[in-house]
């Protein structure tokens, strides 16, 4: 558990100080929404292409994809079940639905580079173009169907089709299935690139904390927490033990399933309709949850 403790305090040491300069309106408030653009639209983009094109992505990680993509469905399925002893409308629905499954990729890219060694990029692909694709799927059309029309499913679809994430882990599998080596000075450039991505990142979780607004929807934040941060790694761990998941499988679905909810589910939810301070409420008491929990599921599980 002390070894857990040592590689996750950095990660949530940078939220902390995002957090504090968002605070102290540090170095104002038009910095946050512009570093967090770039952060997405070029940072991940770059260290995904350049770490996936030459790492040896082998066979053997279907069990990793499997366990992940059932354990999201699981969740996703038991979310719409429990909806209505909640009580809630369909665009509060919509946000306990995000809520108990979607990824802050960030914190799990953070986190497998600390503790998966250095297969932890292919390892990570596996994970994300597994779940990526299905959970903005699903999402876009549970949003579409009880959302309050915004954008409507064609701006959902459009965000999908667009997704930076799902663009950068196709090009870099392309180049890798290809044996395509990037030219040495592209390469690099992207490497120095990528470096900035996750620390950027997880400044800007940091910085999209609001602590005053944690206090609406008391028991759809317990309901949408208690499915995300401990019934989905268990659900993962299972099925990675049924599927005959290795140890780093195993270990990278516990992380890629046990972080908080991605502050992209936010946007989402303002896109297309959804209740976006009640997400806005769930992002905020599960990044706080997770300093609990998350040290707990990698320590015992993973």
């Amino acid at each position: 558990m002390s070894l857990v403790l040592l590689a996750i305090a950095p990660i949530f040491g940078l939220i902390l100080i995002g957090f504090l300069l968002r605070r102290f309106d540090f170095p104002g408030q038009g910095f946050w929404s512009v570093s967090e653009r770039l952060t997405y639209y070029i940072l991940l983009p770059s260290l995904l292409v350049q770490g996936l094109s030459d790492k040896d992505i082998q066979a053997d990680s279907l069990p990793l994809a499997g366990a992940v993509l059932c354990a999201v469905l699981s969740s996703a399925l038991l979310a719409r079940l429990i909806w209505p002893l909640l009580k809630l409308d369909g665009p509060a629905y919509t946000s306990l639905f995000q809520g108990a499954f979607r990824p802050n990729t960030y914190v799990g890219l953070s986190i497998a580079s600390a503790m998966l060694g250095p297969d932890w990029m292919t390892l990570s692909a596996v994970a994300l173009l597994t779940m990526i694709p299905v959970i903005n799927v699903i999402c876009v059309l549970t949003l579409s169907r009880h959302g309050t029309p915004v954008d409507g499913v064609k701006g959902g679809v459009r965000q999908l089709v667009k997704n930076p994430l799902i663009l950068a882990c196709l090009v870099g599998l392309c180049l890798n299935i290809l044996h395509v080596s990037l030219p040495t000075v592209l390469n690099d450039l992207l490497d120095i690139l990528g470096r900035a991505a996750l620390p950027m990142g997880l400044l800007a979780v940091g910085a999209g904390l609001r602590l005053e607004r944690v206090g609406g929807g008391k028991r759809t934040l317990v309901v949408s927490s208690v499915l995300h941060l401990i019934f989905l790694p268990l659900m993962a761990i299972g099925l990675c033990f049924f599927f005959g998941a290795d140890a780093d499988a195993t270990l990278t679905a516990v992380i890629y399933t046990a972080i908080p909810v991605s502050a992209s589910s936010f946007i989402l939810a303002r896109q297309m309709g959804g209740d976006h301070r009640l997400m806005s409420q769930i992002i905020t008491f599960q990044t706080l949850a997770s300093v609990i929990t998350l040290p707990v599921m990698l320590g015992v599980l993973g």
